[in-house]
């Protein structure tokens, strides 16, 4: 950490961003990240991997501001853009127009093809099948050997079977999409890994559309071929629509369930009153969102590149520099959540950004959060004993990802 942190000074004189997370505190944003909330200022510049300096927006105001500025833009292509990876940069001139990168009416159209798909009466209605893989799964964990990977045991399975079913995707190719989401979400791929996994998710996505062209059924990737046959979209268009649905659809929600399970561990007294309250919907949406807030598995974005110059408390945002959103920074801010480090179930943070915010706001929110109120009402009931097989210092956090979470979480009772 630097002293120089406003918009002059040199880029060797600005803070790293990403900086690392502290060892003895690693479900917590890193402490460089939340020492700029003591500058008071909304906005700060920082140094990125490749050497730029775009602005970091840290305060949970300055954040919805910023994410609901038409001024703002998701295209990648934008110049000033903050890239999060080499691979992003590479091909940043070659990624097509999509629901993630585009803005105004053109990202309206994107969105409108899915939000019917998604609505929260829908998710709704797969709460039950949500609640019966969850129990399934528990009685297989209990079933088998003592320690097992709670990841491995349900936070994979359990996200990766709700997106199939929804998307129409079949279950027995999980292997091959998870691994594939493993490597879109690292931080360190190439660009020639990003564009061979790119292809990879592409042309399967493809395949399984024009199937669903000949032998619709009731999914999203029919929806699609339907939207393609009647020319709405092309197929090369629907494609990355999939994409993207399959790996967020799964890959946040298991991080967050395993993630989420280990942080309630090491909270002994939040968990026993997620326990005590496993039966209240009210306390554990509650507890859900206090989880996303403290957690905040996206946790290097959320990116946009200025259009038009803004003003952010006082501090000029010029047109054609980057912003990075900090969403763990903000949902971190002492201002609207104060004692941040504490976690409490009971805290009013609904108004948390872990999904994001804006017109880009995760799209598949509402199924996320219906898994996390089954899950986390359901494993510690069914598991009262259940508890850590190794020390924390023993996890892998995913630092190496764009979604934070742990790769395997030894588990016993």
């Amino acid at each position: 950490m630097t002293e120089t942190v406003s918009g002059t000074g040199t880029p060797q004189e600005f803070p790293e961003f990403p900086s690392p997370r502290a060892s003895e505190c690693p479900f917590a944003p890193p402490p460089g990240l939340l020492e700029l909330h003591e500058t008071g200022r909304a906005v700060v510049r920082a140094r990125t991997w490749d050497g730029s300096t775009p602005w970091v927006a840290t305060s949970h105001e300055g954040l919805r501001q910023i994410l609901s500025d038409p001024r703002v833009s998701a295209n990648i292509g934008a110049p000033g853009y903050p890239y999060t990876t080499e691979s992003m940069k590479a091909h940043a001139a070659d990624i097509q127009p999509s629901i993630n990168n585009t803005d105004g009416a053109e990202h309206a159209r994107w969105r409108r093809m899915l939000t019917g798909s998604f609505t929260r009466h829908r998710m709704e209605k797969l709460r039950p099948a949500i609640q019966q893989i969850t129990d399934d799964l528990i009685d297989k964990l209990l079933e088998g050997p003592r320690p097992t990977d709670l990841n491995e045991a349900l936070s994979l399975p359990l996200p990766s079977l709700m997106i199939c079913e929804l998307l129409g995707v079949p279950y027995e190719d999980h292997e091959f999409f998870q691994e594939h989401a493993g490597v879109t979400n690292s931080r360190f791929k190439t660009p020639e890994e990003a564009e061979a996994t790119r292809q990879a998710l592409r042309s399967y996505i493809s395949g399984l559309i024009e199937a669903k062209m000949d032998d619709p059924a009731e999914d999203v990737l029919s929806d699609l071929g339907e939207r393609v046959k009647a020319g709405d979209l092309t197929l090369e268009e629907a494609a990355p629509l999939g994409h993207i649905l399959l790996v967020a659809g799964h890959d946040t929600s298991a991080n967050m369930i395993t993630l989420g399970t280990a942080l309630l561990l090491q909270n002994p007294d939040q968990l026993d009153a997620l326990r005590e309250h496993h039966d209240d919907p009210k306390f554990v949406a509650n507890a859900v969102e206090e989880l996303l807030r403290y957690l905040t598995i996206p946790h290097l974005l959320a990116r946009r590149a200025i259009v038009e110059d803004i003003e952010i408390d006082g501090e000029i945002l010029r047109a054609g520099e980057g912003v990075i959103a900090s969403l763990p920074a903000a949902n971190w801010d002492p201002k609207t959540y104060p004692e941040p480090g504490k976690l409490d179930l009971t805290r009013p943070a609904a108004n948390h950004l872990a999904f994001s915010w804006g017109p880009h706001q995760c799209i598949g929110q509402q199924l996320a959060r219906i898994e996390l109120h089954v899950v986390f009402s359901t494993l510690f009931r069914r598991i009262p004993t259940l508890r850590l097989a190794v020390d924390v210092s023993e996890l892998k956090f995913k630092e190496d990802s764009q979604a934070y979470g742990i790769y395997d979480l030894p588990v016993t009772w």
